[in-house]
């Protein structure tokens, strides 16, 4: 004889660790979404982590590592926001506990940066595993399949995340806050470790880490590289840009390895961008890890050609916004970048506009020297560098289309009329490419083997040519002028 019960499955070796999703007051809406809902905010909440921590990582390799992370952590959030739609009614942006709202603010200050890294992969990564380990284990393996396949994802990728924390800490060992530390694990422990979904209470829904608080991004991105380069050399790859392969080969080396500064900037468009709707980030965060692959390939082909970052430098971006400048030929290290100071949090505005430069001006204005490049280097048998190439133009294509989809809606929240964008574009490529002439024109380059700038320009050269020869490099014609 068998008698339902509303309490919890009979005791028997076959159902008693079962995580049954109904019972006799469940409707259409099993309890598993609002977990998933949950499940959804923690894994937003470590996206915003990073993005709120991240320009504090001062190793290059970490850097990789966290804008990969970044990318891991939005496609952790699209697969449960898809798997929450698939239920009738659910919505993946439904309201959750405030309880979840304390533990992320409670991550999100940190007493320092290791510290943070210590709450995003340490505390919260090792909790949201042992939850979804936990409803694996319990839930029907078949009836419920799409959720445990999901969750199987997202821990593999959270596996390979607290791989390469692990690594990382031995490298640069640190032993958590106790304070803060005691303070997450509080806080986890009264949502109950993740394990059941949490009950809402009326009027206490939470909202995203951070918000409406007066956390601040650190204005500069840090680096343990130096900043200036051993002697100036960029005049010179500018001066010849147009009329020598050899010199373009190297601008667009250390060109991609600069822009490793673009995701780093475009956290605080993650963080600050927090009023856009969630596919936005997707694709930010998508553009973002691009952009960290190019840096890396820029910087790849540095050292397939001998040429290090000491010997070059890996300045910031906004360099000339205040930070302590080096003095002319010294070679300045992170000391130059104080971390402490605050970057002003973005407006509307200030993300409409820096969408509208990265993906409107420059990627855009860059197509035309990029192809030519390619076809160059690939008639001369670099067939890496020519690699390097395409790969980027392919997904710089993606970025501009990203620009495209998202101005409308960025001018929408800014107050700005978007309706001239793409003429505006036409007009700022063209005014770059004047300015980018025109300072060209007045440079006065002592090319003397007396100018120890010019003798460094040329051994880089030397080293790229002796590494891998292009056999037209006599013969290539005069190419277009860098637009900026």
């Amino acid at each position: 004889m068998i008698t339902h019960l509303d309490s919890e499955p009979i005791a028997t070796p076959r159902t008693s660790a079962r995580y049954v999703q109904v019972k006799s007051a469940t409707k259409q809406k099993p309890p598993i979404v609002d977990q998933l809902n949950d499940w959804h905010y923690l894994e937003r909440t470590a996206h915003r982590l990073l993005a709120a921590w991240g320009r504090h990582m001062a190793d290059w390799e970490g850097k990789s590592a966290l804008h990969r992370h970044v990318w891991d952590q939005a496609e952790s959030v699209r697969r449960l926001r898809t798997r929450v739609e698939e239920f009738p009614g659910a919505k993946p942006d439904a309201a959750v506990s405030a309880k979840l709202e304390k533990l992320a603010n409670t991550l999100l200050f940190a007493p320092s940066f290791d510290d943070a890294l210590d709450g995003i992969y340490l505390l919260l990564l090792k909790a949201a595993m042992a939850a979804y380990v936990d409803y694996i284990g319990k839930a029907h393996p078949i009836h419920d399949a799409p959720t445990t396949a999901l969750l199987h994802e997202i821990n593999q990728m959270k596996s390979q995340q607290w791989l390469w924390f692990r690594d990382y800490r031995r490298q640069y060992p640190h032993t958590t806050d106790p304070v803060y530390r005691d303070a997450v694990l509080n806080q986890i422990e009264a949502c109950g470790g993740f394990k059941e979904p949490i009950p809402v209470e009326a009027g206490e829904a939470a909202k995203l880490c951070g918000i409406g608080s007066d956390f601040r991004l650190p204005k500069y991105n840090a680096r343990t590289q130096p900043i200036k380069p051993r002697e100036d050399f960029m005049g010179f790859v500018s001066a010849d840009f147009t009329t020598s392969l050899e010199a373009r080969r190297l601008f667009w080396a250390y060109g991609y390895m600069m822009e490793k500064n673009l995701p780093d900037e475009q956290l605080a468009w993650l963080y600050y961008g927090h009023e856009m709707p969630w596919d936005w980030h997707h694709d930010i965060s998508r553009h973002l890890w691009d952009e960290s692959r190019h840096g890396d390939s820029g910087y790849s082909r540095l050292k397939d050609f001998g040429i290090t970052l000491e010997e070059v430098g890996f300045p910031p971006y906004n360099l000339s916004e205040g930070s302590a400048v080096p003095a002319a030929g010294s070679v300045d290290t992170a000391a130059g970048l104080d971390m402490t100071v605050p970057m002003s949090p973005m407006s509307p505005k200030d993300l409409y506009e820096a969408v509208f430069f990265i993906g409107m001006v420059a990627e855009t204005g860059h197509f035309i020297v990029k192809n030519e490049a390619y076809q160059d280097f690939k008639e001369g048998h670099d067939f890496e560098s020519a690699e390097m190439m395409i790969f980027d133009i392919i997904d710089e294509t993606v970025h501009v289309q990203y620009a495209h989809r998202w101005l409308p809606l960025l001018a929408e929240k800014a107050g700005i009329d978007n309706s001239g964008y793409r003429e505006r574009a036409v007009r700022e490529r063209e005014e770059k490419g004047r300015g980018a002439a025109e300072a060209v024109a007045k440079m006065q380059l002592d090319r003397s083997e007396a100018s120890p700038s010019y003798r460094f320009y040329q051994e880089l050269l030397g080293r790229i040519r002796a590494s891998y020869p292009l056999t037209n490099a006599g013969s290539c014609p005069v190419r277009s002028a860098k637009p900026m």
